[in-house]
């Protein structure tokens, strides 16, 4: 069952503009190699060589952030939302 991506405009012209894709994948490892196969430039904006993700990308499974889930092993419900954020630094002086 696809479930629906939500991208930031950081990464849509790696998916063709697109805002949103609806990816198939049971867990959010196979949703991420599913966009990747579809859209190659992203897999190297997510994942590391050795496929673990980047730690400036943050993935949300509705509300959740999947570091404290199961990370990329986490599991998919079929009305799932996957959210990829940019982390973000910083601050004022």
């Amino acid at each position: 069952m696809p479930v629906e991506v939500r991208l930031p405009t950081l990464l849509r012209p790696a998916a063709g503009g697109q805002a949103t894709l609806s990816v198939e994948g049971a867990t959010v490892r196979e949703v991420l190699e599913s966009m990747g196969a579809a859209h190659p430039e992203l897999s190297s904006q997510l994942l590391t060589d050795d496929g673990a993700l980047h730690r400036f990308v943050n993935v949300y499974v509705d509300d959740d952030d999947v570091r404290y889930l199961d990370g990329l092993d986490t599991k998919l419900p079929g009305d799932a939302v996957v959210s990829i954020l940019p982390a973000v630094a910083g601050g004022a002086r």
